[in-house]
C-alpha cells in the first residue's frame, strides 16, 4: 500500500496562502515534498514564504490572487497547469472578517453595517466557492483530487458578536457536504471535499481580540480558555497532520466532513 498519508509531487494550491495558518501548511506541505502554490494579495509575503520553501529544498510557487474574482481566480490555475500540468488538492484557506460585521459588546442587531456584512460573507464564502469551481476543473479531467475549505467553531455554535463571520463559516461547512456530494455523483469519488473547522489559533485577525500587549488573555480569550479543554490556543503547525491526512490516500473514505481541531472546544459541557 506504500505511505498512505505521503503528498510527495501532490501539487497543492492554498488559497489565503500567505495567512499565518496557510503560510504554516504550505511550508509544512513543501518539507513533506509536496509542489505548494501559495495564493495571496500581498506580493510581498507570497515571495518570502516561497523563498523560505525553496531555501529547504522545497518546491513553491507564489500567485497574487483575488479570490473573488473569477477571471483572476481562472489566470491562476491556468498558471498552475503551465508550471505543474495538474492540481490535486486544493485548501480554500482564504477569508477574514470586517469590524461592520460584527456586534461590539455595548451593541445590538442594528448596528451591523450590511455593506461589511456582505463583504465577509463574499470573501469567506463566495471567496471559497469560485477557486473551488475554478480549480475543480482541472480534477475533474484528471479524474482525481481533493478539496479542503475552511470552516470554523463559529459554524457548530452561534459565537457572540462574529455575526457575518458565522454566517459565513456555517456556509461553508454547509457547501462542503453539499459538493461533497455533487462531484462523487456527478464526476468520481476519485474526487473528494472536506473541511477543517479549527478551533481558536492565534492569527494576526484575532491576536487584539484575545491577548492584550502584554500577552494576557483579553476578557473574551479568558472565555475561549475557559471552554477549551487543553486550556490553551492552538499551534499553526497543529492543523498540518490533519490537512496531510485529508489530501493524502489516508483519507480515501471520507468526503463531505469537518475535522475538529480545537483541543476540545466544541466538546466542552459546563
Amino acid at each position: 500500500m506504500g505511505n498512505l498519508f505521503s503528498v510527495k509531487d501532490k501539487v497543492v494550491v492554498i488559497t489565503g496562502g500567505t495567512g499565518v495558518l496557510g503560510s504554516c501548511i504550505g511550508k509544512y506541505l513543501a518539507a513533506e515534498g509536496a509542489k505548494v502554490v501559495i495564493l495571496g494579495r500581498r506580493k510581498d509575503e507570497g515571495d518570502a514564504i516561497v523563498k523560505d520553501i525553496k531555501d529547504n529544498g522545497g518546491e513553491a510557487m507564489f500567485l497574487v490572487t483575488d479570490v473573488m474574482n473569477k477571471e483572476v481566480v481562472e489566470q491562476n490555475c491556468a498558471d498552475v497547469l503551465a508550471a505543474y500540468g495538474r492540481v490535486d488538492s486544493l485548501l480554500n484557506a482564504a477569508g477574514g472578517n470586517m469590524p461592520g460585521a460584527t456586534i461590539p459588546p455595548t451593541g445590538t442587531i442594528f448596528d451591523v453595517k450590511v455593506e461589511e456584512f456582505e463583504r465577509v460573507l463574499n470573501v469567506n464564502l463566495t471567496g471559497t466557492v469560485i477557486p473551488t469551481q475554478v480549480f475543480l476543473r482541472p480534477m475533474v479531467e484528471a479524474g482525481k483530487g481533493t478539496i479542503v475549505n475552511f470552516s470554523s467553531m463559529a459554524a457548530f455554535r452561534p459565537m457572540t458578536r462574529v455575526l457575518g463571520y458565522a454566517a459565513a463559516k456555517a456556509g461553508i461547512s454547509n457547501f462542503t457536504a453539499f459538493m461533497a456530494n455533487e462531484v462523487a455523483t456527478k464526476f468520481t469519488p476519485e474526487i473528494r471535499v472536506n473541511a477543517i473547522a479549527p478551533g481558536f489559533f492565534l492569527t494576526n485577525q484575532n491576536r487584539s481580540l484575545l491577548t492584550n500587549p502584554d500577552g494576557s488573555y483579553t476578557e473574551r480569550g479568558n472565555d475561549v480558555i475557559r471552554q477549551t479543554p487543553f486550556k490553551r490556543f492552538g499551534k499553526a503547525e497543529e492543523l498540518c497532520g490533519t490537512i496531510q491526512y485529508l489530501i493524502s490516500d489516508a483519507s480515501s473514505f471520507v468526503t463531505g466532513t469537518v475535522a475538529v481541531v480545537d483541543g476540545g472546544f466544541n466538546a466542552f459541557v459546563m
